[in-house]
């Protein structure tokens, strides 16, 4: 016990000297101004002198003393509670117009002068009748029947012609109307029916003779299956093609295929044969050597056909036949088919409305 007393002796003297040479700040309580803000992991404010910001970790953000704030996380800067005012870009990108209307243009239906201006009035009165005006050429002759050059009616020297044909006919002949006016909607549904053609007779020494045997319709140029013809067309399509097989009384089977092309005032029916032609076992024209074209257009008197067709054999074929007579009276047998339809379709009482189908 007695060598203790020393020992407590100088502690106690360390102790008192410790007080008497301490800095008077640090036993100071805080200001609030420059204290640091706490932290949340619970140390003391006073512990983190404000003399040493720089030696904070970079991942203490929350250490840091508020004159840094721009050392502060994005998420702990103060918003304005303030709602941001809605921008309008209707205000600044748009402004007030008149409404635009669009007009679907109405095209008035052409005179018969108007599509042929150089028919002479005694011409015209065979147009007007049953078998219509006809003109014959061969090869190196002109046509005699010209539409208007503004007409857009070239059928001749477009698709014809360009078959270099030995034998060229042209016929042209106007239909009046009858109980009411046809559209091309009501022609695209008379020319419907292909299998009546077949039923068209002409005379021939006062006799009544029938020039084809069956006409039918195939389904493609590689199939000589026939099928039946379509249901009348509410709509008209934009295109359409089609095969048709014509057993010929006289000259066989005549393969046809043809092309059904719409324009601002009228339909066009082109056909061509894409196969030979034969009789008995001889071969009398080659594919693609025979070609027709009928026109038809809706006018103010009635409904106009224009029709070319042409067609290539060997001279010493033609001369063995009476070959205009020949096709003047398969175009005959085509035209009173034509017009047959055409009266069919004024009988219906309900007109369909629609023009083109959406394809």
């Amino acid at each position: 016990m007695g060598t203790l007393k020393p020992v407590f002796a100088l502690v106690f003297i360390l102790l008192f000297a410790s007080l008497l040479y301490a800095n008077p700040a640090d036993l100071e309580e805080p200001d609030a101004d420059t204290a640091t803000p706490a932290e949340p992991s619970g140390l003391a404010s006073n512990e983190l002198p404000a003399e040493l910001p720089a030696q904070l970790p970079a991942e203490h953000p929350a250490q840091l003393p508020a004159e840094h704030p721009a050392q502060l996380p994005a998420e702990e800067i103060a918003l304005s509670e303030e709602p941001e005012e809605e921008i309008n870009f209707d205000d600044y990108f748009f402004f007030d117009a008149p409404d635009l209307v669009f007009e679907a243009p109405v095209f008035e239906p052409r005179s018969f002068n108007d599509v042929f201006p150089n028919i002479s009035p005694s011409n015209k009165r065979r147009v007007m009748s049953a078998s219509g005006l006809r003109y014959s050429f061969e090869k190196g002759g002109q046509a005699s029947i010209i539409p208007a050059p503004d007409s857009g009616i070239n059928i001749l020297d477009s698709f014809v012609m360009t078959k270099k044909p030995s034998h060229i006919i042209e016929a042209l002949i106007l239909v009046p109307y009858g109980k009411r006016e046809l559209d091309i909607l009501d022609i695209y549904n008379a020319l419907g029916k292909i299998k009546d053609i077949k039923e068209q007779t002409i005379s021939y020494n006062n006799n009544r003779i029938q020039i084809f045997k069956e006409t039918t319709r195939l389904e493609s140029a590689k199939s000589r299956n026939p099928i039946a013809d379509p249901e009348p067309a509410k709509m008209l399509p934009l295109s359409e093609t089609m095969y048709i097989r014509f057993s010929d009384a006289y000259i066989g089977e005549l393969y046809l295929r043809g092309e059904i092309s719409f324009s601002l005032y009228g339909v066009t029916y082109s056909m061509t044969n894409y196969r030979d032609v034969n009789y008995s076992i001889f071969s009398i024209m080659k594919a693609e050597r025979f070609s027709a074209v009928i026109y038809l257009e809706p006018v103010t008197e009635g409904i106009l056909i224009y029709s070319a067709s042409g067609l290539y054999l060997p001279s010493f074929i033609a001369s063995r036949l009476n070959l205009t007579a020949n096709i003047n009276n398969r175009i005959t047998a085509l035209l009173n088919w034509i017009n047959d339809g055409l009266k069919r379709q004024e009988n219906l009482r309900e007109k369909p409305s629609v023009p083109f189908a959406a394809n």
